[in-house]
């Protein structure tokens, strides 16, 4: 009989699940709040305009056609039902013979409630879409204050909590903003004494903690003579009135807090506490069966592994491993079907990259190699290039990347925010 297999997420562990369990023997329904898959890495150069939307995502139902065993439906996770193999939906319920959880991450504030209700986040594309619209409307608002007008210089100082690649990128893509774009188009700033702050905050002493030592240095000073002040080993630990506050005890006056600080998996309603480790993954075996329950199973970001010898405490929440999990998963799949032993996952790390600006970049791959520069920045480029979804993607993204790398601009900051009734 076919076995039917809900995955609940279509990230990069759920959308390479489907790719490459390619088996008529299994009956596939893909559960996810959104009806297009997106490409995270990109988010960034959403937010600053620098890539339409369209860009960096595609609908699922046109990425999956021509798959007869695969179907999508559109809703989120109520409640879990693991002994009677059945989930509860918004949209409606759905039984099923295998469960796997590809949820990803949240946005993790650690508790600060102000943080949480005034900080942009940076995880999703509803969430660069405002903040794009955000910061645009802060520098509209900016050009009709008077330049002795105290609230000035914090609607125009921006922080950024959280030295990850997402807050590297963002930082080096606000100050080349500040350096090319900004002059030309709020000429008033011209004439008004203040001036565009940059705060890059992290609680770590280094930036980049997954990359080397060189990475980390290298992505330090480029920053700084960008122009972007950078403070290590201080976390935010509030923000009100206005200012951000240091657990060092400086504090920073702003109207503008991105946070990308960190992230947390998420817990479903039906799971039994004792199922989640640290961060609220799911724990689960080397085959990522989640210990504990039978049937479910949990792949990406969502889920902690401790049987790979060489991540003891867990691999790292980087899109690798999502997908070579992905793999492993399809793979096991089509093992039990067979009744043949399984293949327990084992983390193959094929590198780290940050991007910093224009022909700015980190790259760290196997065998202790390292680039920077634009070396590093073309290999960032070309490897994001490829692995966007589809070839309309690619094309479309690598016509912006060329008009915005010869123009030093682009010409999609535009406030597009539908209006909702009550």
């Amino acid at each position: 009989m076919v076995k039917r297999i809900v995955i609940i997420g279509g990230g990069f562990a759920g959308v390479n699940l489907i790719k490459y369990l390619n088996s008529k023997e299994y009956q596939v329904t893909l559960v996810d709040k959104n009806n297009y898959a997106f490409f995270p890495p990109l988010l960034y150069q959403v937010a600053t305009g620098f890539l339409e939307t369209s860009n960096i995502s595609y609908p699922y139902r046109k990425m999956f056609r021509g798959i007869s065993n695969l179907c999508f439906k559109l809703g989120e996770v109520v409640k879990i039902n693991h002994e009677e193999n059945r989930i509860v939906l918004t949209t409606g319920e759905l039984e099923y013979d295998y469960l796997v959880l590809a949820t990803g991450t949240e946005t993790n504030y650690f508790g600060m409630d102000n943080v949480e209700k005034k900080a942009i986040p940076m995880k999703t594309v509803n969430d660069a879409l405002e903040m794009r619209n955000y910061i645009l409307k802060q520098l509209e608002f900016a050009t009709s204050l008077p330049s002795d007008n105290e609230r000035l210089q914090k609607v125009l100082t921006i922080v950024i909590a959280g030295g990850g690649p997402t807050g590297v990128e963002i930082s080096g893509m606000l100050a080349e903003m500040r350096a090319s774009v900004f002059p030309k188009d709020y000429p008033e700033f011209g004439k008004m004494n203040v001036q565009h702050h940059i705060y890059l905050v992290d609680g770590s002493p280094t930036l980049l903690p997954l990359l080397s030592e060189k990475s980390q240095n290298n992505t330090l000073n480029a920053l700084r003579d960008m122009g972007v002040t950078v403070i290590l080993n201080a976390k935010v630990i509030d923000y009100i009135n206005d200012k951000v506050i240091l657990s060092n005890g400086q504090s920073i006056e702003t109207e503008n807090l991105i946070w990308a600080a960190g992230v947390t998996s998420k817990m479903f309603e039906g799971i039994p506490i004792e199922c989640y480790g640290r961060g609220k993954r799911l724990i689960t075996d080397a085959y990522n069966k989640v210990e504990g329950l039978k049937n479910v199973y949990a792949i990406g970001d969502t889920c902690i592994q401790t049987t790979d010898d060489e991540f003891a405490s867990g691999h790292p929440q980087v899109a690798q491993v999502a997908l070579q999990q992905g793999k492993n998963l399809a793979a096991n799949f089509k093992l039990i079907m067979l009744n043949k032993p399984l293949i327990p996952f084992i983390y193959k790390d094929k590198g780290t990259m940050a991007i910093i600006g224009r022909n700015k970049a980190v790259v760290d791959l196997p065998s202790n190699l390292h680039f920077k520069g634009f070396v590093a920045w073309f290999i960032w480029i070309f490897i994001h290039l490829v692995s966007l979804v589809h070839y309309r993607n690619k094309i479309t993204t690598l016509y912006n990347w060329v008009v915005s790398y010869f123009t030093k601009d682009q010409s999609l900051r535009m406030i597009i925010r539908p209006i909702t009734k009550e």
